[in-house]
């Protein structure tokens, strides 16, 4: 029998890590972000939490445009953000992660297949957000090592699910931008993917 692999290390979490990172042309700024969390294990519990940023680029957009957290753990919901999502490539150092508005999910739900056309629809008050991912591609694994993953001090063990459209749609109206083409574990897929089976493992 071959020896199983195992990640020397502390899981940190582990879920579900869906994103949709959206430009207007390939070589400028992401104009519309989302990070879904749909977490398992965690040293603050379960639950779910989306990074929603309808403004990247401002720490005190208006109103209209206000760059969120929702959350049904606000603990969890600032673990994920302070120790991960500020680390990760489309969100380092944006001054929207500054300033976002913390909002109580009422209700997340997951429909589609994602083989197909794939869906999560959270409602947050009077906030309506429907995260979509269609084209989806061939489901791939792989574990990044600690020195390639966002934070440096992680293996991430990983399912993704690449696709070729993704929208972000807020109170029915559609948030700007596409999904640009990005390489992940030798796979072209875009800056919108499923991720599923997802564990980070501090080292």
């Amino acid at each position: 029998m071959p020896e199983p692999t195992t990640f020397p290390g502390t899981v940190e979490w582990s879920g579900e890590n869906p994103g949709i990172s959206l430009k207007e042309s390939p070589d400028g700024p992401f104009v519309s972000l989302a990070s879904f969390f749909r977490v398992v294990l965690s040293p603050h519990g379960r639950g779910h939490a989306l990074v929603l940023m309808q403004s990247p680029q401002e720490a005190n957009p208006p109103a209209e445009r206000a760059n969120y957290l929702l959350h049904d753990n606000e603990a969890l919901a600032r673990y994920l953000v302070s120790d991960f999502v500020s680390n990760f490539g489309s969100y380092k150092g944006l001054p929207g992660l500054a300033g976002l508005t913390y909002r109580k999910l009422d209700s997340v739900v997951a429909s589609g297949d994602p083989g197909s056309a794939y869906k999560e629809t959270l409602k947050a008050g009077a906030l309506d957000v429907e995260l979509a991912w269609s084209g989806l591609g061939k489901a791939f694994c792989f574990a990044l090592p600690p020195d390639k993953s966002a934070t440096g001090r992680h293996w991430m063990p990983s399912l993704f699910v690449g696709c070729s459209e993704a929208s972000i749609t807020v109170n029915g109206r559609k948030l700007p931008g596409k999904p640009v083409p990005r390489q992940v574990a030798g796979q072209t897929i875009t800056t919108a993917m499923l991720a599923f089976s997802e564990t980070w493992i501090r080292t």
